[in-house]
């Protein structure tokens, strides 16, 4: 009760930024693939799956927060979650990786913040953790924390997130609608040379195809080509790596949460994975050398949940034939595509650190692009 009256007393004191927010890519008639989206075209579509964000926007030149995705609302280290983790490219900080990788389970929220952050960010994680009465006896607790580099705009070297602002977005975190954009861990980041941020996306397959959901959300901060819907918008805005208007690199990070309701082990949440950064492709991301790239993915379906202790040696689940696989892989796909492409549409232009500025997606720009490449766009 202490620390969820706490989240709120600092989400009202930090405050939300104060700009209007853009609409999703869909709701500007730009639809991303062949697969429906769930209700809220979010990783909160995953039945179970809640997100919260924490935002400190301060003076000049504080610009950052944390991100917390929870698998289900319950005590996670006794309850854990099949996942896996899968390295698009290694020049980042995803604390907690390697036991996910040796067991195949998540047993704490993720949280997603600032490069300099990730170590506070742990702590408040072991804190929650140790908080769940059930856990009076637990000696080692595996915190899982991914990173993006927010130093261009945001004071990174102040290292602003503490513990109670981590504790504030898990204590926060709901269903339903995600905010996106310049919030969370997305506060000072930059994607294709524009703001970027957090974004989400959900595809929820056919009754055919098994009925699973897949959500996606994502932290951008990185650059390349910029492509919508196979349109160089970044090639036709002049606006890209080794364009003149950039004059820089297309280092960064992206971190990529792929949440399913689908009984999957971590083998096949792993292949789920890997192609999370097919859909970073679409986009025109080249996963540089620079750059951080990692993927984690998770089920949250109880049927293959993973106890902390049993009576048996034995855990006996069923899960998803390789054979019914197939559409998993287009859903992660096309909600990645699209999680990223919403980071944009929602954010607004920054400043920040020594006045440097980042200017958001010219939306009303690149819908004209893409009514000059075909589509029908809603205004």
């Amino acid at each position: 009760m202490i620390i969820r009256l706490l989240a709120i007393v600092l989400l009202l004191s930090i405050g939300l930024p104060t700009h209007a927010r853009h609409r999703d890519l869909r709701d500007h008639g730009i639809a991303i693939g062949v697969l429906q989206p769930g209700q809220w075209n979010a990783i909160t579509d995953v039945p179970g799956v809640a997100v919260g964000h924490t935002t400190i926007i301060r003076g000049d030149d504080v610009r950052t927060g944390a991100t917390a995705i929870l698998p289900h609302g319950g005590n996670l280290f006794r309850d854990k979650v099949p996942a896996a983790v899968y390295v698009g490219n290694g020049f980042g900080k995803l604390a907690g990786s390697t036991q996910v990788e040796e067991l195949g389970t998540l047993e704490t929220p993720i949280v997603l913040t600032n490069t300099l952050n990730v170590p506070v960010a742990m702590d408040a994680l072991i804190d929650h953790a140790l908080a769940f009465p059930d856990n009076g006896e637990v000696r080692s607790v595996n915190a899982v924390v991914g990173e993006t580099n927010d130093g261009y705009l945001n004071d990174i070297r102040g290292r602003h997130v503490g513990k109670a602002h981590v504790l504030a977005a898990i204590e926060s975190a709901s269903g339903g609608k995600v905010e996106q954009g310049s919030v969370g861990a997305g506060t000072g980041t930059v994607a294709f040379g524009f703001k970027g941020g957090i974004g989400t996306s959900s595809r929820k397959l056919p009754g055919k195809l098994g009925g699973h959901t897949v959500g996606v959300l994502v932290q951008t901060n990185f650059g390349g080509v910029l492509s919508i819907a196979g349109v160089p918008v970044g090639k036709v805005l002049g606006k890209h790596y080794l364009s003149d208007e950039l004059n820089g690199s297309p280092d960064g990070s992206c971190m990529i949460i792929v949440a399913t309701d689908a009984p999957l082990d971590s083998r096949n949440l792993k292949r789920l994975a890997k192609r999370a950064m097919l859909g970073l492709a679409r986009t025109g991301g080249i996963a540089s050398n620079g750059s951080g790239d990692y993927v984690i993915a998770f089920s949250s379906n109880e049927s293959v949940r993973v106890p902390y202790e049993s009576r048996s040696p034995l855990q006996q689940v069923a899960v998803l034939r390789n054979d019914a696989i197939s559409p998993l892989f287009l859903a992660t796909i096309e909600a990645t595509e699209e999680a990223i492409l919403n980071s944009l549409f929602h954010a607004e232009t920054m400043i920040g650190r020594d006045g440097h500025e980042v200017p958001a997606l010219p939306v009303d720009e690149v819908l004209r692009i893409m009514e000059g490449h075909g589509h029908r766009i809603s205004r």
